[in-house]
């Protein structure tokens, strides 16, 4: 499967999917006027992904410092696609989770995140 990119613009993150390498990075903010137009393609291509392969490592290097409720949601989809691989290739994935020192309500919601999807190993970086 081809890689993905797309620039960051104003109101999406940039999105980085290594296929060939099996990373993935999202980073930025999130709030596009359209969030499931412009992340459905994304979880398609995801998904897909996921299907071809079979038990091979998978890093996520997440490092957004925003995103809004329409973005949540999906990003839940993407979490729930990534945990029902690891289920079924245990160690499988590693979410990197990048968030300011500060920015309490970044890093709860990745502690959400590793609280919901138990099979993904979960990696919380603080940054400066």
């Amino acid at each position: 499967m081809a890689d993905l990119y797309l620039p960051a613009t104003t109101d999406t993150p940039e999105i980085d999917f290594k296929f060939s390498s099996n990373t993935l990075h999202i980073a930025g903010e999130a709030y596009p006027e359209n969030g499931v137009e412009f992340f459905l393609p994304i979880l398609r291509q995801l998904q897909s992904h996921l299907k071809s392969i079979s038990g091979d490592p998978i890093e996520f290097h997440f490092k957004l410092t925003y995103f809004n409720s329409v973005s949540t949601k999906i990003l839940y989809s993407m979490f729930e696609l990534l945990n029902e691989y690891a289920k079924a290739h245990p160690n499988s994935v590693l979410l990197h989770w990048y968030h300011d020192e500060e920015d309490d309500t970044i890093l709860g919601f990745g502690l959400d995140i590793q609280e919901d999807f138990t099979w993904i190993d979960f990696n919380a970086i603080a940054t400066a």
